[in-house]
């Protein structure tokens, strides 16, 4: 029988499934969760909901689940497969090798993102996210949302060894897209990095 986790590192994920075990280190970084807290405290005006995090650990390959939707209060996350920028990922290595913010790059930015209203595009219902530092501040001009997209399956992974890359965007799968925009809602933080 498992024992509930303590705090968010004590959460293990089987790697490449996006299914959590329980009980052993394994979730976001602790150097990783340590900034996000950070960023969560330095622009606490700015955001309104501070019982979640989200973390998109860039320091992991597409074909794991990378990004860490984190409950405060009970130390329990969920992860889930994300997508990042193709600027990032020149080669389509599928692992991060640079971050930027600057305009027609197709990059992934790393920072802190205050997460926004819920709006109807081309790839169907997304969110809008505004860069709260100065490394990702292009974020709302660069059009850089949470999104579904196709290429975030794990058919791909199966056949590629990886995910697919969107134009700098946090893309996610058309399955998890429903749980995403639920949980990470209007309001709460977004941390981006690599460790």
């Amino acid at each position: 029988m498992l024992t509930a986790p303590l705090k968010a590192t004590d959460i293990v994920f089987m790697r490449g499934t996006g299914t959590s075990t329980g009980t052993e280190a394994g979730g976001p970084s602790s150097l990783l969760l340590d900034r996000a807290k950070a960023a969560l405290a330095a622009h606490r005006t700015r955001i309104r909901n501070h019982d979640l995090l989200a973390i998109a650990d860039f320091s992991k390959p597409s074909r794991d689940p990378r990004f860490y939707v984190v409950d405060l209060h009970s130390g329990k996350s969920d992860t889930f497969l994300v997508a990042h920028g193709r600027g990032s990922d020149p080669s389509h290595t599928g692992w991060v090798q640079e971050f930027s913010n600057v305009h027609g790059s197709e990059a992934t930015s790393a920072g802190s993102y205050l997460v926004g209203e819920t709006y109807f595009g081309q790839h169907g219902e997304s969110r809008r996210l505004v860069g709260l530092d100065p490394q990702n501040d292009q974020a709302e001009a660069r059009a850089i949302v949470i999104h579904p997209a196709w290429y975030v399956n794990q058919s791909l992974i199966q056949d590629q060894g990886k995910i697919g890359r969107s134009q700098g965007c946090f893309a996610f799968a058309k399955d998890d897209i429903n749980i995403i925009l639920e949980r990470v809602a209007p309001g709460c933080l977004l941390y981006a990095d690599k460790v």
